[in-house]
C-alpha cells in the first residue's frame, strides 16, 4: 500500500501546484490584456491630441502669415502712396472680405507710430485726439501708437493709443525689435467676454533689409498691426470639426509662467486625478511665450471583455488540461497495474497453451492410433487399395449384408478422420504453424477430381453439377494442391448438401476477367434483395439449370464474356501457355454457385465463425460441425486471397474465393512424384460433334470439356437446328467433314422422336449429305433418366461431365485404341521393385498398428520385423545390424521413440568413429552408416515434428497411414542411391 499512497500524495501536490500556476497565468493574462488596452487608449489619445495641436498651430501660422501680408499691404499702399491709397472704409471693407483667411482672429487694427512733436499735426489731420484705454486723453509721452484703421469687429479700438497700456506697450516694443508676432497674456475680450490674446506685428517702411539690426528695425518702424484672438470661440469651432471630440477633453494653456499656467480654453479640472493624460506643445510664433494643449478622456476607458473572458478561458483550459493529465496519470497507473496483471495472465495462458498442445497431442494420438487399425485414409488415386483392418475385412468372402456393414463403418471412420484433420488444421492455423506447399499441379484435373467426389450425391438428388475453367487460366500452376482441394471440397460439399433442386456450378477465371465481368452487371443483387434477372422465353432463368441464382454473373449474358470468340484447339492453348513465364503470378477467382436454401439474413454475419451453423436446425437437417467455412477462409487468406459470398434465402448462395498462384509450363504428368491425375488422351483430337442444348450456359460447359479432348463441338438450341447443321443447311458446312458424335441433353429429347430421328439420319445418309451416321450420345443427370428413353442412343453418359469420363465413354463407343501409359514411379510395381528384400523394423506398443504397418509394407515385398518397445529396438539396432529402415512410434511406455532414437544415433556416432579409424589404417574408403528412422505418430502438430527432427529422426508419417506419404518416405529414405538405378 505504500507505493499507491505515495503516488496519490504526489498527485495531490502536483494538482495544487497546477492550480496555483493556472491562477498566476490567468492573472498575468488579465494584467497583460488590460495593459494592452490602456496602451491602445493612450496611443489613441496621443494621436488625437497631437492632431488637434498640429491643426491649431497650422491655422495660427496661416493667420500670422496673412497678418504679415496685411502689414506689407499697409506699408505699400499707405506709406509709399502720396496721398495714401488706404483709409478707414477701405481697410474695414478689405479686412471684412478677407476675414475667412484669418479664422483665429476676431478682428485686426492698425496703429500708426507718432512721435510727440508730430502729435498736434496728426490730431489736426485726423480730426480727433488720441485716448487711452480708459477713454481719456492720452498724456504726453515720447511716442504714441493711435489706431487709425480697424476692422468693424474691433471698431471700439479706434483713436486709442496702444502705447497707453503697459502690456501693449511691451508687446509693441518687442514686436518692432524682433520683427515677429508677439502675443499678450490671456484676457477677457470686450464685447464677447471670452478669453483672448492680442497679436502684435510691426509694420516697417519699405527698403528694410532682411538682416537689419534692432536699431535699424526701430528706426524703420512705421506702425503696428494688431489682431484680437477670441481663443475660446475659435478653438471650439476648430475642434468641433474633428471626429472623436466627444470622447476627449481639450485644454489650451499659456504656460509662460510655468508655476501659474493661464487657461486659454477648456474646462478646469485637476489633472492629477486623470489616469490618461497627454500634453502637446503649441508654437504660436512668439519666442517669449509658451503654450500647450492638454488632452484627457472624458471618462475612464472601460475594462475590455477580453481582459475578463480570456483569462477566465485560460484558467478553464488549464484546469481541463490538469484534469486530463491527472486522469491520464491515473489511467497510466491503472494500465500499468492491468499490464502487470496481464503479464501474469499471459504467463498462465502460455502455460495453458502448452497444456492445451500437450492435451491436443495426446488426444490426437489416442484417437488416431486406434483409427489406424480400423482404416487407412487413401488421399490419392495413385495407390489402388487401403490396408486397414476394414479393408482387409472387405477383401474376404462376405455376404452382401456383412459387406454393407463394413463399408458403412469404413465411411463413418473416414468422416471421423476428416473431422479430426479439420480440428487439427484449425489448431495449426491459430498457432500460425500451417505452411503451404509450392508444387506444380494440373488445375483442371484437380477440379474434375473434386467434382467426381460428389457425382453420386448429385445424381441421387437429380441436380446439375458442373465445373468450368476459362481458357486463359494456365493449365499448370504452382501452389498447394491439397489445400486448394480442401477449400473446394468444403465449398462444393456445402453447396451439394444444401441444394435439393437446380444446380451447383463451379467456375474458375482470372481475377482481372472477373472484374471486367462484374463491371458489366448493371443490376447487381445484394444479399437478401431481389434483383432483375433475365429469363428465357419459357420463363426459365438463363443459368446452368434454369433456376434463379443469387449472383447474376453466371447468367448467360455475363458468362459469355468469359468465352473465347473461336473454338479453341488444345494444341493452340498449349502453344499460348508456352510463352508464359514460370515465375508469373496469377490471381484466380473461383465461384461456387448453388440454387439451394440460401443463408438467412440474420445468420450471414457469422457464416465464417468456427463451429457456428446458420441456424439451430441446420446441423439436425444436414449435419456438419460448422468448421469447414472457417478453415476455408483461413486457407484462402494464406494463399494471398480472400473469400466472400452472396446469398438470398430460398434462392441460393454463391461463394467466391481468390488464390494467388504461380504459372508453370511444366506438365505435372512428367513429375512422377507430384502427379495428381492421369493425362488426358489425345486420340480424339480433330473429331467433330454437335451438341443440342437449350441452355447456353450448360452448353458452354459441356463444350469446354469436349474441347479439352480436342473435340470441336457446335452448340445448337434444339434438335431441328442440329439436324439442319448436320445436313449442311443455313450455310453450315459441317456435313462436308466427318461428324463423329451427336450429343443431346435429356431435357431436349422426347421419346416419341426416336423413330423420326433415326429415319431422318438414314435419309441424310442415303442422300449423301453425311458420310456415315454419327454416334448418338444422351446426357442425363440421374440414373433414373436412363430408363425413360428408348434404345435410339448408342450410349448414355451420366453427369457431372468430366473430360476423363467423356474419354472413357467415347473409347468404348468409338473403339478408339488408347496409347499405353508409361509406368509411374509411384505405382505399386515400382515400389515393389524398390522395397523387395528390404529389412524394415517397426516399433509400436499397439499390436493392431504393428499388424497394419507390417501388412502395408509386406505387400511390396519388404521383410518386416516388429517389436513393442523402445528398449527392444535399441537392442536390435546395436552395431552391426541388418535393418534398412526403422518406423518408430513416438509415445511408448518405458522408453519413448525420441529417447530410443537419440540412443540409436549415439551408437551410430560411436560405430562410425571406430570404423573410420579402421578404414584409415587399412587405406579403404570410409562410408558413414546412417539408419533412416521415421516417426509413426498420430500427433501431427508442429511441435511434435520439431521434436522428431531434434531427436535425430529423418521425418514422420501420420496415423492413420496416408499410403502415399508412407511409400514416398520409404522410397526417399530407404532406397537411397539405388533409386537412380531403377
Amino acid at each position: 500500500m505504500g507505493k499507491p499512497e505515495a503516488r496519490s500524495g504526489w498527485r495531490n501536490a502536483a494538482a495544487a501546484a497546477w492550480v496555483l500556476v493556472a491562477v498566476a497565468c490567468a492573472a498575468y493574462m488579465h494584467w497583460h490584456l488590460l495593459r494592452e488596452t490602456m496602451d491602445r487608449a493612450e496611443e489613441r489619445l496621443v494621436s488625437m491630441c497631437e492632431e488637434r495641436a498640429r491643426m491649431l498651430q497650422e491655422q495660427f501660422g496661416v493667420t500670422v502669415n496673412h497678418v504679415h501680408a496685411l502689414a506689407i499691404l499697409i506699408s505699400t499702399f499707405h506709406f509709399e502712396k502720396f496721398p495714401s491709397a488706404i483709409d478707414q472704409d477701405t481697410f474695414a471693407k478689405y479686412t471684412a472680405r478677407t476675414s475667412f483667411e484669418r479664422p483665429l482672429l476676431n478682428g485686426v487694427a492698425y496703429a500708426q507710430r507718432i512721435f510727440h512733436h508730430e502729435r498736434e499735426m496728426f490730431e489736426n489731420q485726423q480730426g480727433w485726439i488720441m485716448k487711452t484705454m480708459k477713454r481719456q486723453a492720452a498724456p504726453p509721452q515720447d511716442e504714441y501708437a493711435p489706431v487709425i484703421f480697424s476692422q468693424d469687429t474691433v471698431s471700439y479700438l479706434a483713436r486709442i493709443d496702444m502705447m497707453s497700456g503697459e502690456e501693449d506697450r511691451e508687446n509693441i516694443l518687442r514686436a518692432r525689435a524682433t520683427g515677429k508676432a508677439v502675443l499678450t497674456n490671456p484676457f477677457r475680450l470686450l464685447g464677447s467676454n471670452h478669453l483672448g490674446v492680442v497679436l502684435t506685428f510691426a509694420v516697417y517702411r519699405p527698403g528694410l533689409a532682411a538682416d537689419a539690426s534692432v536699431e535699424e528695425r526701430v528706426e524703420a518702424t512705421a506702425g503696428y498691426l494688431g489682431g484680437a484672438f477670441d481663443v475660446e470661440s475659435l478653438v471650439e469651432n476648430l475642434l468641433s470639426k474633428l471626429a472623436g471630440n466627444q470622447d476627449i477633453v481639450v485644454n489650451v494653456y499659456d504656460v509662460t509662467n510655468a508655476s501659474e499656467p493661464m487657461a486659454m480654453y477648456g474646462p478646469q479640472s485637476p489633472d492629477g486625478k486623470v489616469s490618461l493624460f497627454h500634453v502637446s506643445t503649441l508654437d504660436f510664433g512668439d519666442p517669449f511665450r509658451a503654450h500647450e494643449m492638454r488632452c484627457r478622456y472624458r471618462q475612464k476607458p472601460p475594462l475590455p471583455w477580453s481582459a475578463i473572458t480570456n483569462p477566465l478561458g485560460t484558467f478553464v483550459i488549464w484546469m481541463l488540461v490538469g484534469y486530463i493529465i491527472c486522469a491520464a496519470w491515473s489511467r497510466y497507473d491503472k494500465v500499468s497495474e492491468d499490464c502487470r496483471k496481464m503479464e501474469e495472465l499471459k504467463t498462465q495462458a502460455e502455460a495453458a497453451d502448452v497444456a492445451k498442445s500437450q492435451f491436443l497431442a495426446t488426444v490426437s494420438h489416442e484417437i488416431r492410433t486406434p483409427m489406424n487399425g480400423v482404416l487407412v485414409v487413401q488421399r490419392s488415386k495413385i495407390l489402388p487399395f487401403d490396408v486397414g483392418m476394414l479393408d482387409m475385412l472387405l477383401g474376404t468372402d462376405l455376404s452382401m449384408t456383412q459387406k454393407d456393414y463394413a463399408q458403412t463403418a469404413q465411411m463413418c471412420g473416414r468422416a471421423l478422420i476428416t473431422l479430426i484433420n479439420d480440428v487439427l488444421d484449425r489448431a495449426k492455423i491459430e498457432a500460425g504453424k500451417l505452411e503451404l506447399e509450392a508444387v506444380p499441379f494440373d488445375l483442371r484435373s484437380l477440379m474434375d477430381d473434386v467434382i467426381s467426389l460428389f457425382s453420386s450425391k448429385s445424381r441421387e438428388k437429380c441436380i446439375e453439377l458442373a465445373v468450368f475453367v476459362c481458357d486463359d487460366v494456365p493449365k499448370v500452376v504452382i501452389g498447394d494442391p491439397w489445400r486448394y482441394r480442401q477449400i473446394l471440397t468444403n465449398l462444393v460439399g456445402n453447396a451439394v448438401k444444401f441444394t435439393e433442386r437446380g444446380h451447383v456450378f463451379v467456375r474458375v477465371c482470372l481475377a482481372e476477367n472477373s472484374k471486367v465481368e462484374a463491371n458489366q452487371v448493371l443490376n447487381g443483387t445484394m444479399n437478401g434483395k431481389d434483383g432483375k434477372v433475365e429469363t428465357t422465353a419459357n420463363g426459365a432463368f438463363n443459368t446452368l439449370s434454369g433456376f434463379q441464382a443469387a449472383d447474376e454473373r453466371n447468367n448467360w449474358d455475363y458468362f459469355k464474356l468469359l468465352l473465347s470468340d473461336k473454338e479453341p484447339h488444345m494444341d493452340e492453348l498449349e502453344c499460348d501457355r508456352s510463352y508464359q513465364n514460370d515465375c508469373d503470378c496469377v490471381t484466380l477467382m473461383i465461384s461456387i454457385e448453388d440454387t439451394g436454401v440460401g443463408i438467412p439474413l440474420h445468420a450471414q454475419d457469422r457464416v465464417f465463425t468456427p463451429f457456428m451453423q446458420a441456424d439451430s436446425s441446420t446441423s439436425r437437417n444436414y449435419g456438419g460441425t460448422g468448421i469447414g467455412l472457417s478453415i476455408s477462409k483461413c486457407l484462402a487468406e494464406l494463399m494471398g486471397g480472400q473469400i466472400s459470398f452472396t446469398s438470398r434465402p430460398f434462392v441460393g448462395s454463391t461463394f467466391t474465393f481468390s488464390a494467388v498462384l504461380k504459372r508453370s509450363c511444366k506438365d505435372t504428368s512428367s513429375d512422377s512424384k507430384r502427379s495428381l491425375s492421369e493425362a488426358l488422351p489425345t486420340a480424339f483430337k480433330g473429331m467433330k460433334a454437335i451438341l443440342v442444348d437449350g441452355r447456353p450456359v450448360r452448353g458452354a460447359v459441356t463444350r469446354y470439356h469436349l474441347n479439352r479432348l480436342g473435340i470441336v463441338a457446335k452448340v445448337v438450341n434444339n434438335l431441328s437446328m442440329g439436324l439442319q447443321t448436320l445436313a449442311g443447311q443455313n450455310g453450315v458446312k459441317e456435313s462436308r467433314e466427318k461428324l463423329s458424335m451427336l450429343f443431346i441433353e435429356n431435357d431436349i429429347w422426347r421419346p416419341e422422336t426416336d423413330i423420326l430421328l433415326l429415319n431422318r439420319l438414314h435419309e441424310l445418309k442415303n442422300n449423301g449429305q453425311v458420310h456415315e451416321l454419327p454416334k448418338l450420345v444422351l446426357l442425363v443427370t440421374s440414373e433414373a433418366d436412363k430408363d425413360r428413353y428408348g434404345s435410339a442412343f448408342d450410349i448414355v453418359m451420366y453427369k457431372p461431365i468430366r473430360a476423363s469420363t467423356i474419354a472413357s465413354c467415347l473409347q468404348q463407343l468409338l473403339k478408339v485404341v488408347m496409347p499405353e501409359r508409361k509406368d509411374n514411379q509411384n505405382r505399386p510395381s515400382f515400389l515393389r521393385s524398390l522395397l523387395i528384400g528390404k529389412n524394415i523394423l517397426i516399433v509400436d506398443d499397439n499390436k493392431v498398428n504393428l499388424r497394419v504397418a507390417a501388412a502395408a509394407l509386406k505387400k511390396y515385398g519388404a521383410k518386416v520385423h516388429c517389436v513393442e518397445s523402445g528398449k527392444d529396438a535399441v537392442s536390435l539396432l546395436q552395431q552391426p545390424h541388418c535393418f534398412d529402415a526403422c518406423f518408430m512410434d513416438v509415445q511408448m511406455p518405458e522408453m519413448d521413440g525420441f529417447e530410443a532414437t537419440r540412443q540409436i544415433r549415439q551408437m551410430e556416432v560411436k560405430a562410425n568413429e571406430e570404423r573410420k579409424a579402421l578404414d584409415l589404417m587399412e587405406g579403404s574408403t570410409f562410408v558413414e552408416s546412417h539408419l533412416p528412422v521415421l516417426a509413426m505418430t498420430a500427433d501431427v502438430i508442429q511441435a511434435t515434428y520439431e521434436e522428431c527432427i531434434k531427436s535425430g529422426m529423418d521425418g514422420y508419417v501420420s496415423k492413420p497411414f496416408d499410403e502415399e506419404q508412407l511409400y514416398q518416405a520409404v522410397s526417399r529414405l530407404v532406397v537411397g542411391t539405388k533409386e537412380s538405378a531403377v
